[in-house]
């Protein structure tokens, strides 16, 4: 029987670790001579090394002792890399453990693989300096910092077996969002989900600094995780043998208290659950571990200057050669691999076997068991339209109906995550089907407060609620973030590191495909009355549009049956960002369950009962994107019949915006034809949207017809009313009929155009005086029209 915590057994730990040290050096500064088994020349040598190796060989180190704790307790784990561009850590542990071979033949696990391995690395046409979608065992890119803890959690909410092992960087530790990350334990179960288990490396250097956190004392740091729910645990040194020791010990007490936490929870009912202080360890070693110590007189190890490349050594300067010989060959290669380049058998003994790999477990590719959702039929819940506008609603209360059993359908892989505005975003009707998931102590006062729930929504963090759903999504479940519109853009970055994941997994055969990231977007720009200018921000849509068009879908459904035909599609799509613009005030119902339907399914669609061109040639096309420019958009259609009986008005309403964009720009846009069909390739075309006006510029530069009046967000806002709101970027039912008689009838529409002149003014001074809309339109409805 294995004695994992002999000395013998963590010698070859050791050895294990000076392997992945070994790659992790050769990948930084050689493409040939793998094995330095003869005189190495310039041309073994890249002309721009170029990558990082202040965290590389402590990361090795925690690797290498997670394997042990793998083997010894038959652990389902896996690992993150918060450091930035750590990438050799995974793709060197990866390759000693046989994956990186088993998925990519090319690096062979022999002397002329290991040269591959050396040169794809930071090289044209090869691999990146971070750890990502081409390496083996990764979901999390660390490109951008600060995120690691809550993709972690996202990953083990509902996989009761699986260990995130969370390396984080203390640079790292430094930004918002991974100091908001330590409030993640309030959000684990210990019944029903699995464990994070985070590993701060206090390595003492960020790029050009000290690092805030290694500067404080081990007294002052327990205080600080002690306070925040956490037990720490210190594994500090210099010496490789004692850190060993210290790391196997530590590591041993940690894994068994995780255990001895979910068994006692396990013993009762996840209801019953408290929030028990999770192990957190905190690894001291210098930065460039291993590594040069002194160069030029100025210390390396141990400081920022061992950040990237530590000594300057390139294929143009080889004056030092024999300095980065000497660093390699410190790790004793001729111990761990043979002639031909193989990994000693001894040593690939080390490595854990099939998916109990780090590199190879299915939780890092699409997930363990990944399931569809079982799909409610959203249309039992769908509004009588059958008098257009006659019935209000709140777009999101209708669809929390549609929310609440898709939680009672998908118990364990759906959930809902948001920065405490489920409520505010009235998604009420969830908390029928489930609570607030929390482990922090409960007081009679609290609303839908439990242990156990499938909403995540108890931090005012948007990046910690986005995270844990990439987290969750990236490993094969379904859900949904919502927020504040403006305060998207507090995550557009998370949401750009995201699509760039997908697009690179996208080129990876063997990657499996992810569920779709679906984004609402609610408390919109349009009905931001009382939050007033600081809160007007339609932005998101543009960020995400800039993206590859392959992997973003932007909704914009104008009532609640077009809200939920969306969410029924998005909620099942794969491989995409979904964004979902979306109304909670009390709005008129337009759009019947069918018309609903077609508008999601082709993304657009001309609306019979509100065009008066009888399928003919039109002489204006009104267009609307969003909740109210729809809204305004109709009534200024009924302004425009009323005034201009004979006027041939095409309406048609847009939900799928970028299918209106050019096949040359997206594969799933218009072609010319369908596009000329809907908007002529002449007549005005008045368009009423949600977002900033250069998106729909955009899409019209590539069009026949330039002839287009866009009226959306102008970047105007105060606290006013929620109709002023429009009133200041020129979105509101006056100005839009003024803008489109005019384009029609040119000087023939100047008494029209005085009058909506004086309804303006009208306004402007109505509410000032009174503090709400005016009579006109507060009561406005369509069905006026018709009677």
């Amino acid at each position: 029987m294995t004695d994992f915590s002999s000395k013998e057994y963590l010698n070859k730990v050791d050895a294990y670790w000076r392997a992945a040290n070994y790659l992790s050096v050769g990948q930084l500064y050689l493409k040939d001579n793998p094995l330095l088994d003869r005189d190495i020349e310039a041309s073994d040598v890249k002309h721009h090394p170029i990558g990082h190796w202040g965290t590389i060989a402590g990361q090795n180190f925690v690797y290498a002792h997670l394997n042990r704790v793998i083997n010894k307790y038959g652990l389902n784990m896996f690992y993150i890399s918060g450091p930035g561009h750590g990438g050799q850590v995974m793709v060197s542990n990866s390759y000693l453990d046989g994956s990186y071979s088993e998925i990519y033949p090319n690096i062979s696990a022999d002397k002329a693989g290991m040269k591959n391995l050396f040169k794809q690395f930071s090289f044209p046409g090869g691999i990146a300096s971070h750890a990502a979608p081409e390496t083996p065992g990764s979901i999390h890119e660390g490109g951008e910092l600060g995120y690691s803890l809550s993709h972690a959690t996202g990953a083990i909410l509902d996989n009761p077996d699986v260990i995130a092992a969370t390396v984080i960087g203390d640079g790292e530790s430094e930004t918002g969002p991974l100091s908001a990350g330590w409030f993640s334990n309030t959000f684990i179960n210990p019944v029903n989900d699995g464990a994070v288990l985070p590993i701060l490396y206090l390595n003492g250097g960020k790029i050009s600094n000290p690092t805030i956190l290694s500067r404080k004392s081990d007294e002052d740091l327990t205080k600080y995780f002690e306070g925040m729910g956490w037990k720490p645990y210190f594994v500090e040194g210099t010496d490789p043998e004692k850190v060993h020791a210290m790391m196997a010990e530590t590591l041993d007490k940690v894994i068994e208290e995780i255990k001895d936490i979910q068994a006692k929870a396990r013993a009762g009912k996840a209801e019953d659950a408290e929030m028990p202080h999770w192990p957190v360890i905190l690894f001291r070693t210098p930065k460039g571990w291993t590594g040069p110590e002194v160069w030029d007189n100025e210390k390396i190890e141990g400081t920022f200057r061992a950040h990237q490349v530590p000594i300057p050594v390139d294929a143009d300067h080889m004056e030092h050669i024999d300095k980065l010989v000497s660093w390699m060959k410190s790790y004793r290669p001729e111990e761990l691999f043979t002639a031909d380049g193989k990994l000693i058998d001894e040593l690939k003994e080390m490595a854990p076997k099939g998916d109990r790999r780090m590199s190879t477990n299915p939780i890092t590719n699409g997930g363990i068991d990944p399931k569809p959702l079982n799909m409610p039929n959203w249309k039992q819940y769908a509004i009588d339209t059958s008098k257009p506008g006659a019935v209000e609603a709140q777009d999101m209360i209708i669809f929390g109906e549609q929310a609440r059993d898709l939680v009672k359908e998908n118990p364990n892989n759906f959930r809902i995550f948001g920065p405490d505005e489920t409520k505010s975003n009235r998604l009420n009707k969830v908390f029928e089907a489930t609570n607030r998931q929390w482990l922090e102590p409960k007081r009679s006062y609290d609303e839908w407060q439990n242990s156990v729930g499938r909403v995540i929504d108890g931090q005012l963090s948007e990046h910690q609620a986005e995270g844990f759903l990439e987290g969750y999504v990236l490993t094969g479940r379904h859900g949904f973030f919502a927020s504040y519109e403006s305060f998207l853009r507090v995550v557009d970055s998370m949401l750009t590191q995201h699509f760039k994941w997908m697009r690179k997994a996208k080129n990876e055969a063997w990657r499996k495909d992810y569920p779709s990231l679906n984004i609402i977007s609610t408390s919109t720009v349009f009905q931001q009355d009382h939050n007033g200018y600081t809160h007007q921000d339609p932005g998101i849509l543009t960020h995400l549009a800039e993206k590859k068009p392959e992997f973003i879908r932007e909704y914009l459904p104008a009532d609640a049956n077009s809200l939920m035909a969306v969410m029924d599609k998005a909620l099942q799509d794969e491989e995409v960002i979904n964004l979902i613009v979306s109304s909670k005030h009390p709005r008129p119902q337009f759009y019947s369950a069918d018309e609903a339907e077609t508008l999601v399914n082709e993304g657009l669609k001309v609306i019979d009962w509100a065009s008066t061109d009888n399928g003919e040639e039109p002489d204006l096309v009104i267009a609307a994107a969003g909740t109210e420019p729809n809204l305004e958009a109709l009534a200024a259609v009924t302004l425009l019949n009323k005034a201009f009986p004979d006027m041939k008005i095409r309406f048609i309403n847009v939900v799928d915006l970028l299918k209106l964009r050019h096949p040359n720009v997206d594969p799933r846009g218009l072609t010319d034809e369908q596009f000329d069909a809907l908007f002529t390739t002449d007549k005005p075309v008045l368009f009423a949207f949600h977002g900033y006006e250069g998106m729909i510029r955009d899409i019209f530069f590539d069009r026949h017809n330039h002839n287009v009046l866009i009226h959306g967000y102008r970047e105007e806002g105060d606290i006013t009313t929620p109709f002023d709101m429009r009133v200041f970027s020129e979105l509101d039912r006056f100005h839009l009929a003024q803008a489109a008689a005019n384009a029609v009838l040119g000087d023939k529409a100047s008494d029209f155009d005085q009058q909506m002149t004086d309804k303006l003014n009208f306004h402007h001074d109505y509410i000032r005086q009174n503090g709400m809309d005016t009579p006109e339109v507060l009561d406005w409805k369509w069905e006026d029209l018709q009677k």
